[in-house]
């Protein structure tokens, strides 16, 4: 089985400093560039929003961190980040974007989130990812980065109900861990068959 290091959001919003900064979130930058030579392909999602991007706060003169209903469903509603073209929704300076296979852009839809890096968060539109890694012959992936309890989260149990091995390296990923969202999100994971090594 051809084996893929999958390695989420790893960019300036989400690490210290950053609009959307995660505690920590540079501090596995040099282990996930240590794994990449471990693995058949890296991919590498990065989230990519529009300015005015519906799941911002600010566009609904609502308070960051406060939900609201979309046509899809519940929307948390994030402080603006990862803007296409500015530096934070650029990579950490410091992750080795040349080992990666393929980047994956999610969140450009002005109408609509994408926490995986398998579908929007209506659950249904694909980001294109299930088939390349089909046509790669890829049946196993191994997912590191930003942030557990969301994106990695999204993207773990998304892999697995498609039917990929899927393992969440947590060494390697940190957590917002908003109101409980970790615990939730690891047991959401193993129940879908996720394993959390």
């Amino acid at each position: 089985m051809t084996h893929a290091l999958l390695v989420i959001d790893v960019q300036n919003d989400f690490c210290p400093g950053g609009a959307l900064a995660v505690a920590g979130g540079d501090e596995i930058v040099a282990g996930i560039n240590a794994k990449m030579a471990d693995f058949d392909a890296v991919i590498l999602t990065q989230d990519w929003h529009p300015a005015g991007h519906s799941s911002f706060a600010s566009t609904h003169d609502a308070d960051p961190m406060s939900m609201m209903d979309m046509p899809y469903g519940p929307q948390m509603l994030w402080p603006d980040h990862c803007i296409q073209g500015a530096t934070g929704a650029a990579f950490h300076a410091d992750l080795q974007t040349d080992r990666a296979d393929l980047i994956i852009r999610k969140g450009y839809n002005p109408a609509i989130d994408s926490y995986s890096a398998f579908f929007e968060n209506d659950k249904t539109t694909p980001t294109g990812l299930e088939g390349y890694l089909r046509t790669r012959g890829i049946e196993r992936l191994t997912l590191v980065g930003l942030a557990t309890d969301f994106c990695v989260n999204f993207s773990a149990v998304d892999a697995a109900k498609l039917g990929f091995k899927v393992t969440v390296d947590m060494a390697l990923c940190r957590a917002i861990n908003f109101d409980g969202s970790l615990d939730a999100a690891k047991t959401g994971m193993t129940g879908a068959g996720v394993v959390l090594g």
